[in-house]
């Protein structure tokens, strides 16, 4: 291993004489730009004085220049530096969809607009909590969650989302991270979970690294095949309401194979709710749970109607898992906060969570028409709109969602390739455009750095 620093750039740059000169070079340059020693928009030596510095020929140096523009690493002009390009892995690392937006001019799908939280309504409801609630009840009490809080939903979700509940089925989780991988601490090592494909990473990620198989289930215009679901799957994740990401809703003729599989397997199909509040084209599509209240452990969340801050979700469990789950959460964190949770429930009591409902689809139905105003003039097909805080951008070619992701990279946009979403399926090129989060005074902007981005 060799190594050099060049004042010119100061650049300090190691390689590894067995890979030979020109590859051990292009090797450490590469490696340099990719962890980040070598940040974006960095200018390095040029090809004569890195040659001189690390005692090459010339030519080597030149051609390790010319393979890493060729790659994308580097950019160079004529009669010019040769800088460290802007790379746009950052902004299509699945990892950061569970983290919080870095700039304002974020399209990050699944996102609610935080500014929309009920701030005063929540007040309000914390301290008509806290001036009522009693000394026991904040010390350690039901995992399953406060029972004011389990009641209120029970009520909430029958008529909103067609959930058959009662308060002693439901259990609060501290978001639906918590309740799924609390559902994965129910099988036995090797069992297979039938799992979306496409679907949000850390779905699948949870229960591969329990050691669990995973069944992938393609998806079309009648949502995840459950027909394919196998007499072996113990287990089946699926958003009937709302695919995600493709936006489709689980067919009838779907949902009654899926309850079918249940039934005559005994297995447990898991329904993920995230965003079923949050329908703008047609009436709302019931819950699955309500066709087979025995066979569906019913998932619904705070993060997309309030904010995910809040850590607030629930499963609605079927009574033959119950004191298992129950179980479960006692050794995972004892219980969930009591104050949010009795907040949540005076919220729902008195009918101010309806209200903010209504506002928040108002103004997520306008934002969605801003987006497909932007997008009118664009050949560019857009699905998945029905309901949710996403759109799905039909780009044709590869070329094309490589040029529109290069330009957001290069515009400071954050926006995803359908392609991060998916495992074993082929899915088409496209980008997955979320209209949630950027602040209302930035949201005119993002669109039109979007448009920009498609028309590179």
């Amino acid at each position: 291993m060799e190594s050099w620093t060049g004042s010119a750039s100061d650049l300090l740059l190691s390689w590894d004489r067995a890979l030979g000169v020109r590859r051990g070079i292009e090797h450490a340059l590469r490696h340099a730009v990719q962890c980040g020693t070598l940040r974006p928009g960095s200018a390095l030596p040029s090809s004569r004085v890195l040659a001189a510095d690390l005692g090459v020929a010339r030519n080597t140096v030149a051609e390790v220049y010319a393979q890493l523009v060729a790659e994308g690493y580097l950019e160079a002009r004529a009669g010019a530096r040769t800088w460290v390009r802007a790379l746009p892995p950052r902004a299509a690392d699945p990892g950061d969809l569970d983290y919080a937006p870095t700039t304002n001019h974020d399209l990050t799908p699944g996102r609610a607009d935080i500014g929309l939280f009920p701030r005063r309504e929540w007040s309000r409801a914390t301290a008509a909590a806290l001036s009522t609630v009693p000394d026991a009840a904040l010390s350690y009490g039901d995992p399953r969650g406060a029972v004011g809080l389990r009641r209120a939903l029970a009520s909430y979700l029958g008529r909103a989302r067609g959930v058959v509940a009662d308060p002693a089925d439901i259990l609060v989780c501290t978001g639906t991270t918590q309740a799924i991988s609390l559902l994965a601490q129910l099988l036995s090592t090797g069992d297979s979970v039938a799992i979306e494909d496409p679907t949000l990473p850390s779905n699948r990620l949870t229960f591969e690294r329990a050691g669990y198989h995973i069944h992938h289930l393609p998806v079309d215009a009648e949502g995840a095949d459950t027909t394919r679901l196998r007499d072996t799957d113990a287990m089946a994740l699926l958003t009937p309401a709302h695919q995600f990401p493709l936006g489709v809703a689980l067919s009838a003729e779907r949902r009654l194979a899926a309850v079918r599989w249940a039934e005559r397997t005994g297995g447990t199909i898991v329904e993920d709710d995230y965003d079923g509040d949050l329908r703008f084209d047609q009436e709302p599509i019931g819950a699955l749970q309500g066709l087979a209240p025995e066979h569906v452990v019913y998932i619904g969340t705070a993060s997309k109607i309030l904010a995910p801050g809040l850590r607030l979700a629930w499963m609605v469990v079927p009574r033959r898992l119950r004191h298992r789950l129950t179980e479960v959460k006692s050794f995972a964190d004892r219980q969930s906060g009591v104050i949010d949770q009795l907040s949540l429930a005076h919220l729902i009591d008195t009918g101010a969570l309806d209200r903010h409902r209504r506002k928040a689809r108002n103004h997520y139905r306008a934002r969605r028409a801003q987006l497909l105003e932007t997008l009118d003039s664009l050949d560019t097909p857009v699905s998945g709109i029905a309901a949710g805080l996403h759109a799905v951008i039909d780009l044709g070619t590869l070329a094309r969602e490589r040029a529109a992701l290069d330009a957001a990279q290069h515009n400071g946009l954050i926006i995803y390739p359908l392609g991060i979403f998916a495992h074993e399926s082929r899915v088409r090129p496209a980008l997955v455009a979320g209209y949630g989060t950027p602040p209302q005074h930035a949201y005119r902007h993002t669109l039109e750095l979007l448009r920009k981005s498609l028309l590179a």
